[in-house]
């Protein structure tokens, strides 16, 4: 099999991949200075006669797989496949992998370092010191930037999948009390407090937010949960912005209703005027989209897909939590 790599991929991962399948054409994107387009993948996948496709950022469209009917699989190396016409590949018999929590420990780190910043009132501190404001014999910085350890903090986490668990798993010592919403997890450590969304709201020092982007999600967290936010609470959100009414959250951080929130994500990016007020705002620490961006988040993605295609292609294993597109099984695979 000839697999087309667009993907990140190191040198052992790429050697490992030739060893089971034969052939590999690599290409990364990142040299092209951009993912590729659907015109652009066409040429790719044509020049290359490539029987397989592992990408990572670049448009998949349902033309680029409706023009490669014969391909073996898709892979793609992000968390979720989203880039990716999923419902043509499915319609089409090609499974599709992608690689979930590729990107969990980077994610769980920085939520821990930039809810301490809050917590500490680190960088006001940073930029008072930087401000020349520092007088002999004052104790203003002391005075000041007092803050709060994360220790003895209730963290409250809806949605708890890979990201909200690996949190919990490494926070708990600090110590810290866990608690979650999340319907679809029935099966959970102990130790950790299964509750209702409204409870996770209304009793939790910081809530984090683990959603997906869905017809249901979509807005989820709005006015009414907000509100129900303890005064010195704090709100983060490191997975996606629609889930969140953006004017809802605004409203709380105006008004001081919290203590602040930490954000990864805006719902327009490059973010508009309304965006840019939240960003702005002192109670917030907000970074451009880089939870997920660490050098090893690569690595993580190589190991993930080339287990999931060891798995899938000498193992037989149709059960893998990889497979994006479960509806193949009953339909096209036997």
């Amino acid at each position: 099999m000839r697999i087309l790599i667009t993907a990140p991929y190191h040198e052992k991962g790429l050697e490992e991949l030739e060893k089971q399948f034969g052939e590999i054409v690599y290409k990364p994107w990142k040299p092209h200075g951009r993912a590729y387009n659907e015109a652009e993948l066409l040429e790719l996948l044509a020049s290359s006669k490539a029987e397989a496709l592992i990408t990572e950022h670049d448009h998949v469209t349902a033309a680029v797989i409706q023009a490669n009917p014969h391909l073996q699989f898709i892979g793609v190396c992000r968390g979720t496949p989203s880039n990716v016409a999923v419902a043509t590949a499915t319609e089409l018999g090609i499974p599709v992998f992608f690689t979930p929590a590729r990107n969990a420990q980077a994610v769980a780190e920085m939520f821990i370092s930039n809810v301490i910043l809050l917590l500490r009132k680190t960088i006001p501190g940073i930029d008072w010191l930087k401000g020349r404001n520092w007088q002999a014999g004052a104790h203003d910085s002391y005075l000041a930037f007092k803050g709060n350890e994360l220790a003895g903090r209730t963290i409250g986490m809806v949605g708890f999948g890979a990201i909200g668990q690996l949190i919990a798993k490494l926070v708990r010592n600090y110590p810290c009390n866990i608690q979650f919403f999340d319907p679809y997890v029935t099966e959970y450590d102990k130790a950790y407090r299964k509750t209702s969304i409204e409870e996770i709201f209304s009793s939790s020092d910081i809530v984090s937010i683990h959603l997906p982007v869905t017809p249901e999600t979509k807005g989820m967290i709005n006015s009414s949960l907000l509100k129900r936010m303890k005064k010195d609470a704090i709100f983060v959100n490191t997975a996606r912005a629609v889930v969140v009414q953006r004017e809802d959250l605004l409203e709380v951080l105006e008004s001081q209703a919290i203590r602040g929130a930490v954000l990864d994500v805006f719902d327009n990016e490059p973010p508009d005027e309304l965006d840019y007020r939240i960003i702005d705002h002192p109670n917030v620490i907000a970074t451009p989209h880089i939870a997920g961006a660490t050098f090893e988040v690569e690595d993580h993605h190589v190991e993930i897909m080339n287990r999931a295609l060891q798995e899938w292609f000498a193992r037989g294993n149709r059960q893998i939590a990889e497979l994006s597109n479960k509806a193949i099984l009953k339909a096209h695979i036997q």
